[in-house]
């Protein structure tokens, strides 16, 4: 179980022990599920268990934050917080490419975990053209009702895939004959690159960048100059500038 490491504020948040049981029984889209730290009795422990055998992350919190997500409603030790959107499949993202008659154009979100920057990566990579974006189901945030309101409603048109595996969904990609191009230092000019062909471009956290793993699977690194003080750029600003060089590349201006 993953100890509380965020500070997001969801409106979206159904609390309450029974709330939350019949939540998970009737297959809602839950995101995460909410738990008063050290809390086991009575049907805290069901709901757990029916949470882990659905893939729902579990965190455990403490009574502050679970105050904050019920806005000031009873919360009985738990809270669920649900998705705004229904979301999609790798396989949904690479059919749509193929509606559309072009070569698949996707974002892989590797541990972004603030609402605003995977809200504002949504709204560029939906401005640019892509055709789905990939997120992974722990140590990243998830399409909440502070991520659509942060991504101006792209969130309702760019298919978003939740995954439990960032490195598999990658072998996935690359099975469908798409390039993975990650975006770190010390790498390729991004005007350099061609980004020619179907391409799966991985923006990492400003933080920690791209992970060890995720790395290794790309078949490209690319980066940007940095010639200022400061080391890193906010994961959505790094992320819009590739995104629209692939468009350029791809509109031939």
């Amino acid at each position: 179980m993953q100890r509380e490491n965020s500070q997001e504020r969801s409106t979206d948040a159904i609390v309450g022990r029974n709330a939350v049981l019949e939540a998970l029984k009737s297959g809602k889209t839950v995101d995460t599920l909410y738990v008063l730290q050290g809390e086991r009795q009575g049907s805290i422990s069901k709901i757990i268990a029916l949470a882990k055998d659905s893939g729902i992350p579990v965190k455990e919190v403490s009574a502050e934050k679970l105050t904050h997500l019920a806005g000031g409603e009873t919360h009985q030790g738990v809270a669920a917080v649900m998705a705004a959107i229904e979301y999609a499949s790798v396989d949904d993202i690479l059919a749509r490419a193929k509606e559309k008659d072009e070569p698949p154009f996707i974002i892989i979100a590797d541990g972004i975990e603030d609402p605003h920057n995977l809200g504002a990566l949504i709204r560029t990579a939906e401005a640019a053209g892509a055709h789905g974006m990939i997120i992974a189901k722990r140590r990243s945030a998830s399409v909440t009702a502070a991520v659509f309101k942060a991504s101006a409603g792209a969130c309702a048109h760019l298919p978003v895939a939740k995954v439990a595996n960032i490195p598999a969904a990658i072998d996935e990609l690359k099975e469908n004959g798409v390039w993975i191009y990650g975006a770190d230092m010390n790498a390729t000019p991004w005007c350099r690159q061609d980004f020619g062909g179907a391409v799966g471009l991985v923006i990492g956290s400003e933080g920690e960048g791209i992970g060890r793993l995720v790395k290794d699977k790309c078949d490209f690194i690319v980066s940007l100059p940095m010639l200022g003080k400061v080391s890193s750029l906010n994961a959505s600003v790094a992320g819009g500038i590739l995104m629209f060089e692939v468009a350029r590349q791809r509109l031939k201006l």
